[in-house]
């Protein structure tokens, strides 16, 4: 799902004033209407986030939509004012336009960044298969050097859990970032986007899965980028933990996909003047491991 960005409309920029903590807000979407809250001044990205909560089973994720606030001025839905915050009981829809993202799981290099979460040397004996998936990691980053992909890395708190482990070349890097944050999406990341042209597809991996890799997925998708989770490149400590994280993404229309996948559809073509290099690469580096069986 992507949702349009909200744009300047009539009606001001919230509901009017309210004391603080919860408020109450009616979510609709199709034929439903089911109330919830959010804290006092919430703002565009949370009210996505709360309607992938509510309905996430029953959107269209080939679909692109628009958040639009009941205006009582004009007893009807308007599109959601620039810069609008919940400040009192109020409420929303979520409304399907009619063109279909035909884009949709579809990677060029010019439209893609890979990101690189946290895969740092004090997880190495806690997470499952953490050897394959540095192995794995590193021919992500060696094919995104090939392919003049951006790289952008987190590490958690390297104070404590250290930095990127030696395993992992971060040569090239557009950014590398400690953070304290579980996901990625720091406004350091956001601007660092925002510096590259057409910017469409994020591809993800590192650790953990049902963690950092979750939340940085949820709110990318959320400010309607594209995302592909690496599942040969992602783990947790637990392997349950690590598969329900993957159904649920999957479900809100997050792609979950092999770093070979990702390789050759990045290249498209046996004549793509990089296909050899990445062919031998997936030949040279591809580990035989438990890992995939556990998706």
């Amino acid at each position: 799902m992507a949702a349009a960005e909200p744009g300047a409309a009539p009606g001001g920029g919230g509901c009017g004033p309210a004391a603080g903590g919860s408020v109450p807000v009616l979510f609709c979407f199709s034929v439903f209407a089911r109330p919830s809250s959010v804290p006092h001044g919430a703002g565009y990205e949370l009210l996505i986030q709360k309607f992938l909560s509510l309905y996430g089973d029953q959107i269209d994720m080939h679909r692109k939509f628009v958040v639009q606030l009941f205006a009582e001025e004009w007893s009807q839905y308007i599109d959601l004012p620039k810069g609008f915050l919940v400040n009192e009981r109020c409420k929303v829809r979520l409304v399907p336009l009619q063109i279909q993202i035909t884009t949709l799981g579809n990677l060029t290099p010019s439209s893609t960044v890979f990101f690189c979460c946290d895969m740092q040397e004090r997880f190495r004996p806690a997470i499952k298969y953490f050897g394959d998936i540095i192995s794995v990691g590193q021919r992500l980053l060696q094919g995104a050097r090939l392919l003049g992909i951006p790289v952008i890395v987190t590490e958690q708190y390297p104070k404590g859990l250290g930095s990127t482990v030696q395993e992992i070349d971060l040569t090239g890097a557009k950014l590398v970032l400690p953070k304290t944050k579980f996901s990625m999406v720091l406004p350091e990341v956001e601007a660092a986007l925002a510096e590259i042209p057409g910017v469409r597809s994020i591809v993800l991996f590192g650790v953990e899965t049902h963690v950092c890799i979750q939340q940085t997925a949820l709110e990318l998708i959320g400010r309607g980028l594209e995302v592909h989770i690496v599942a040969d490149a992602t783990s947790s400590r637990s392997m349950m933990d690590r598969m329900f994280a993957l159904e649920r993404l999957a479900r809100t229309g997050i792609i979950v996909t092999t770093s070979e996948a990702i390789l050759l559809q990045l290249v498209a073509d046996k004549e793509h003047p990089k296909f050899k290099e990445i062919q031998n690469l997936i030949k040279a580096s591809a580990p035989e491991s438990g890992l995939l069986s556990k998706v």
